[in-house]
């Protein structure tokens, strides 16, 4: 019987985990320089576009503030989860989707935000590390042979459910639900590249490297 602490857990973790992951630190980071990256580029407030705008120092800050809000997220999830006795569902994907959520659609920027693929990373890393190292051994290479982010972003979404439900059968555990929520992350991934799939469809999307594109 679900009971009203149960119910408070599950709405704080919902409710921190977006304000975290409304922390978009590629817009952060814009602001430091009197600016906005969503102004520049593709318009996305995310790594790659702080890469090709500002540099590689303000990508990789960026990158390690989207890691580590996701991260703290989940820790801090599963420890409220841990305590309130709620073992039915694994809080790293709970807290993780709406910290993915906030990313996409910041409370504390207007609702404009990234792409989610550093977030969905850091949500992988942290609920399924195998499938984090399949897909990063495989995909981040793939990015310097094709120069294009966003097609290793795209298959690498696509890749995240395969990986991960062969990775819980091996393991010999259920891998519905992880699937399941491995899979729903994965599609607001490419739902977010939709204008970047259109480019690539139509040979115009930019490689890595350039100073504008998706």
């Amino acid at each position: 019987m679900v009971n009203t602490i149960t119910i408070a857990a599950f709405v704080g973790t919902a409710v921190l985990s977006y304000l975290l992951g409304s922390l978009n630190f590629a817009i952060i980071i814009s602001r430091i320089f009197g600016d906005d990256v969503r102004r520049h580029g593709s318009g996305s407030a995310g790594m790659t576009n702080i890469l090709r705008t500002y540099g590689k120092g303000p990508a990789a800050c960026t990158l390690a503030g989207d890691f580590l809000k996701t991260i703290l997220a989940i820790f801090l999830a599963r420890f409220l989860f841990a305590w309130v006795g709620i073992t039915a569902l694994d809080a790293g994907y709970y807290a993780g989707l709406f910290v993915l959520l906030g990313h996409l659609y910041p409370l504390y920027f207007g609702f404009k935000g990234g792409k989610g693929v550093v977030t969905s990373m850091a949500i992988m890393l942290c609920v399924n590390p195998l499938a984090f190292l399949i897909v990063a051994v495989i995909f981040i290479p793939f990015v310097f042979a094709v120069k294009i982010v966003s097609l290793a972003s795209i298959l690498g979404a696509i890749a995240f459910p395969l990986v991960t439900c062969i990775v819980r059968l091996i393991q010999g555990r259920d891998a519905l639900l992880d699937t399941l929520c491995a899979s729903v992350i994965g599609l607001i991934v490419i739902i977010k590249h939709r204008d970047n799939i259109k480019r690539l469809l139509n040979g115009t999307e930019n490689k890595f490297g350039k100073p504008k594109g998706g």
